[in-house]
């Protein structure tokens, strides 16, 4: 099978970014998305879909030595769609999540948009309603730290620099 080359829009996020968009979202509508679109299809694990523990591994910006800050939750799926004509496609996605389901629902979301196939259309609202969703939390946090910040420059000022600062 070809697939042929669709250059997205310019305002369409890239694929990199399609997981952590349809993460955003409720998982049971990324799930319902994703069945109502393969209903007739044929879907294969290429890969077990896996969720586990990760170990987050930083380096040491001084030393330049590596070190294991924590634990994070990994979820990764691999899959093939089989339409009835035999046409296969294939998609995957890991996540900073523990849900299997999840990851494998985003991973046939993404072989179907990235493949153009029917039903592609109705992943954009979505991907765009994860966008939208991102960027209100991210709004929100800029605000809660705005709100939160400090000023230390008259934190150590004695008395007599106090009295010295006010003339």
């Amino acid at each position: 099978m070809s697939i042929n080359h669709i250059v997205p829009p310019a305002d369409s996020p890239g694929r990199a970014q399609w997981p952590r968009l349809l993460a955003a979202l409720p998982a049971q509508e990324v799930r319902d998305c994703a069945e109502a679109l393969t209903s007739d299809w044929q879907i294969s694990d290429v890969a077990m879909p896996q969720s586990g523990l990760g170990l987050l591994q930083l380096r040491d910006s001084t030393l330049g030595d590596n070190y294991f800050l924590g634990e994070i939750p990994v979820a990764r799926a691999h899959v093939r769609l089989t339409r009835q004509d035999g046409a296969s496609i294939e998609g995957a996605a890991q996540l900073l999540d523990d849900r299997v389901s999840l990851a494998r629902a985003i991973a046939i979301l993404d072989a179907i948009k990235a493949a153009q196939w029917p039903g592609h259309e109705h992943i954009d609202p979505l991907l765009q309603s994860g966008a939208a969703r991102i960027n209100a939390e991210a709004s929100t946090r800029r605000a809660v730290l705005a709100h939160t910040r400090v000023d230390f420059s008259l934190l150590g000022m004695t008395d007599e620099e106090d009295a010295d600062a006010a003339r």
